[in-house]
């Protein structure tokens, strides 16, 4: 049973691994390849889909050379396997580029649809239009769907807001203990103090009367 339910997680490690040579290169292009693909599911980019594929068998064939030179055992040299990379990596360039200017023409253009895949597409920095996108979305929230990144965002702010919230009342409640505390030290000031004049006001009482009894003995002498 254990192996069984392990082997799926194997498969999947390993499916998603790269390879090693120039992998600052090529982990950008591998890791973007699903996402391009897709875009052939995107109403504008369906007239791509030709080139698409063709990219797509390209990247893939290349990741395999990747593998067979980290074996050693391939029959390209690594030279080669780089002008590929670098060649593939401006198609990659390429297809990003495009993206954000669709997502910027959806917006300008209020296609509400394509603005939807676009920012669900995988390819572009959504942290970085994050504002952006939220404001748009409010704008036209009863015509854009905000399933995906959009939903995504909005139940991270309401878990940011509630987090504040708690923090917030945690405060108040930590400021109004310490204002309980300086009022019961204040109360206690008042009373100590009163007790202070108590007395020094008997203490004066005493010495005007030993005053005045001392005038009247010396008045009867």
């Amino acid at each position: 049973m254990y192996k069984i339910f392990l082997l799926p997680l194997l498969v999947t490690f390993l499916a998603a691994a790269n390879p090693k040579p120039y992998a600052a290169l090529g982990d950008v292009i591998y890791n973007n390849v699903n996402s391009i693909e897709s875009l052939k599911n995107i109403s504008s980019y369906k007239l791509y889909k030709d080139d698409i594929d063709v990219y797509v068998k390209d990247v893939l064939a290349t990741k395999e050379v990747g593998f067979t030179l980290e074996k050693k055992s391939a029959t390209v040299s690594k030279k080669e396997y780089l002008i590929k990379l670098r060649a593939l990596s401006k198609e990659n360039d390429y297809y990003l580029r495009s993206v954000n200017t669709q997502y910027s023409n959806s917006m300008k253009t209020d296609d509400f649809g394509l603005f939807s895949e676009i920012i669900n597409s995988g390819l572009i920095n959504t942290d970085k239009y994050k504002e952006e996108i939220i404001d748009y979305y409010y704008k036209h929230e009863e015509d854009i769907n905000s399933t995906g990144v959009i939903e995504d965002f909005l139940n991270a702010d309401a878990k940011l807001k509630a987090l504040k919230e708690s923090q917030k009342k945690r405060y108040k409640t930590k400021k109004q203990k310490e204002a309980e505390k300086i009022a019961r030290i204040r109360a206690k000031d008042k009373v100590t103090q009163k007790e202070i004049e108590k007395h020094l006001e008997e203490d004066l009482n005493e010495k005007k009367l030993e005053i005045r009894e001392t005038q009247i003995k010396e008045l009867s002498n």
